[in-house]
């Protein structure tokens, strides 16, 4: 039974959490959306700075938070890839830092892990082999779990990632940043048939189409073209509702399909759903019903730890602590790193 204290800093989000295998004690996360949202995105080096100044802080909140002490840490780990390299570095040194001082082991743990370890959070009886549809803002990928480390990638999107569609999407319509929620909340009062839209599909050079790969590109130009004709023709007024739902409705029927088709094809009865896009309603009626019609278990976090978090983070960190698995303070972030190698983390 690992208690682990976990830095997340991959983005714009300074987490810290303490976890004791998939039992949550503490969860910090303080955000920085206000702050990037007047930029439409998160800007790395500002980024950088907003987790320099709340790093500390989040970190003794955490801890009292939990109402614990150093002697009870058996660990401390950090996320050291993918993300931005700046933020990586101070959750990083943070975590390296608090590991010397306290003479605990230091684990890195790779991000995505993080998403797929998110769901063992909500149901610690989810046991591998299973399909995780991982989709977020940088990834949309669906990726076979086999064991704790051990990771194949089937399918991954060969262009934008489904969450940055939403957020390109939602500025098209003049909506908030975060573009995900904006789009979801709005198109609860939308028809999701107003719009028929593509929802891409990668050619195979024999013929045919990739069953798992995805593309969005191509739906965020339709919906640009769209835009463009409905402004020429009825001028400034849009069906705002009416094309979010028509956009989400075409995202998570993407997203369901190639789920359902890897799930049945690989004989594997679970799904887990990881990453900020496993928030959207759309997506989770889709997937849980289509899930249903094949026989299939679909696990979806919490709400709150679907967007990026430390919990997640500590809860693999935990699994890897518990296999014996350690980090050296040498390991260096890294802005990429496909998760077939997550064990090139550990000695």
């Amino acid at each position: 039974m690992a208690t682990i204290l976990a830095i997340e800093t991959s983005c714009d989000e300074t987490a810290v959490a303490i976890v004791n295998n998939c039992e949550v004690h503490s969860n910090i996360v303080a955000s920085q959306i206000d702050v990037h949202r007047v930029y439409g995105g998160v800007v790395p080096e500002i980024a950088s700075r907003q987790h320099l100044e709340m790093i500390n802080l989040c970190i003794e909140q955490s801890l009292s938070g939990a109402e614990y002490q150093w002697s009870q840490i058996d660990a401390i780990a950090a996320t050291v890839a993918p993300g931005l390299v700046g933020s990586l570095m101070v959750g990083v040194t943070a975590a390296k830092t608090l590991a010397i001082i306290h003479n605990k082991p230091f684990l890195g743990v790779h991000h995505l892990e993080g998403h797929i370890y998110a769901s063992y959070l909500n149901d610690p009886q989810l046991k591998p082999p299973f399909i995780c549809l991982l989709v977020s803002g940088g990834h949309t990928s669906l990726i076979y779990v086999k064991d704790c480390g051990i990771y194949e990638m089937l399918g991954s999107t060969r262009d934008d990632a489904a969450g940055e569609a939403f957020d390109k999407v939602a500025r098209l319509l003049g909506l908030s940043y975060p573009g995900g929620p904006a789009i979801d909340r709005i198109a609860q009062t939308g028809n999701t048939e107003a719009f028929p839209l593509p929802e891409g599909r990668i050619s195979t050079p024999e013929g045919g189409y990739h069953p798992y790969d995805s593309s969005f590109s191509g739906l965020k130009t339709a919906v640009l073209r769209l835009v463009n004709k409905l402004q020429t023709e009825n001028g400034q007024i849009l069906p705002i509702n009416d094309l979010a739902a028509s956009f989400q409705a075409t995202v998570a029927r993407a997203l369901t399909k190639r789920a359902i088709a890897c799930a049945l094809d690989y004989g594997v009865k679970t799904i887990a759903v990881g990453g900020g896009v496993a928030a959207n309603s759309a997506l989770r009626q889709h997937l849980t019903a289509a899930a249903a019609n094949h026989d299939l278990d679909v696990h979806f976090p919490p709400l709150k730890l679907c967007t990026d978090n430390a919990a997640m983070i500590g809860c693999a960190a935990a699994d890897h602590f518990n296999r014996g698995h350690r980090s050296s303070l040498s390991l260096a972030v890294q802005s990429r790193l496909p998760i077939t190698e997550v064990m090139s983390l550990y000695l």
